[in-house]
């Protein structure tokens, strides 16, 4: 027993290393990180909004079907019907971004050298530029939904080993 607890916290180091130099690769390689795409041909942005279209409606589907197997009673299936569900939300936010910088004449970025760049809004509404301001927050709601997508999964993982052991995984 005391051999196993070894070899676990050794998994558990090794991991934790791997976890370290990814995020240091990720900061020191990488050269810029766009939160949401420009899509300079149109085909290819309808074709990417038709995906982000097919991911709602698939996202949707699943809420269903969650629901009419009773199966959010479970937690791990709560978990992944909030993220899909926030899902669903961001993908309709990325759609109306995409829409808007697609749209000639309504804003011009500026400067993405380096970590700063500057959006400058070209329409006369301010409301709609709010709005544009927060739909580019789109992270807000992705980065929510794989928190919550992968707890789902550990619950259900939880739910599994404890049937496997042969206790409740209600």
């Amino acid at each position: 027993m005391r051999l196993m607890r070894s070899d676990n916290l050794q998994v558990r180091k090794g991991r934790f290393l791997l976890v370290i130099l990814a995020v240091l690769f990720v900061v020191f390689v990488s050269d810029r990180a766009v939160a949401t795409q420009i899509h300079s041909e149109p085909e290819g942005l309808y074709a990417h909004q038709l995906a982000h279209l097919f991911f709602v409606f698939s996202m949707g589907i699943l809420v269903y079907w969650l629901r009419q197997m009773e199966l959010i009673r479970h937690r791990g299936w709560r978990y992944i019907r909030h993220a899909s569900l926030l899902f669903m939300l961001w993908n309709l936010d990325a759609m109306l971004v995409h829409h808007l910088d697609g749209t000639e004449g309504f804003a011009t970025v500026q400067g993405i050298e380096g970590w700063e760049g500057a959006i400058r809004i070209e329409s006369a509404s301010p409301l709609l530029a709010l709005v544009y301001y927060v739909a580019k927050l789109d992270h807000l709601l992705c980065v929510p939904a794989i928190v919550f997508w992968f707890l789902g999964l550990r619950a259900l993982l939880a739910d599994l080993k404890s049937v496997e052991k042969g206790g409740d995984a209600s």
